[in-house]
């Protein structure tokens, strides 16, 4: 009777692939190639790029003074969060902690909510509402730049129990 061999497991939840990450083909820019990612549903990656370059199409044809992929860039910028609330519990007692958010992750959750405000939407096709929020974005207007506002004015409030944020 062989004995079967166990599986290593990793010690870690899931392996990056941001190392393994290559620019993309027409802009040559590694944020380009996680907003595809994030956009991408079920590997269906040339489906995300064509949605995705269909909208800086638009995004060059309704902003003609600007390039495309500026545009884009500030957008994100501009929804970025500072700061967030955590959830620290302390003595039973839970709290919603301020804490200042790593330039990786405030780039996630930019890319994150305006794909959520996207989807959220209906009535055009995907590359005509991902060309109009990151419009408003870039104008510092819209629902995406509504939840920075919101995540900022929570964390302001709650900005007294930034003494357990250790």
């Amino acid at each position: 009777m062989a004995k079967k061999k166990k599986q290593e497991k990793s010690k870690f939840k899931f392996r990056s692939t941001q190392r393994f990450q290559k620019p993309d083909a027409r802009y040559n820019n590694m944020v380009v190639t996680k907003f595809v990612n994030v956009l991408m549903w079920g590997g269906k990656k040339t489906t995300a790029s064509n949605i995705f370059y269909g909208a800086m199409d638009l995004l060059a044809k309704k902003i003609p003074d600007n390039d495309p992929l500026d545009t884009f860039l500030k957008a994100i910028q501009n929804v970025a969060p500072q700061v967030e609330v955590r959830s620290r519990r302390v003595g039973g007692a839970t709290y919603q902690v301020p804490m200042e958010v790593s330039r990786r992750r405030a780039q996630s959750l930019a890319i994150r909510q305006i794909l959520a405000t996207c989807r959220g939407r209906g009535g055009k096709p995907m590359a005509e509402r991902l060309a109009d929020e990151l419009m408003a974005a870039f104008r510092r207007e819209g629902a995406s730049i509504t939840w920075r506002e919101n995540t900022h004015k929570m964390a302001e409030a709650n900005k007294l129990f930034a003494h357990y944020a250790w």
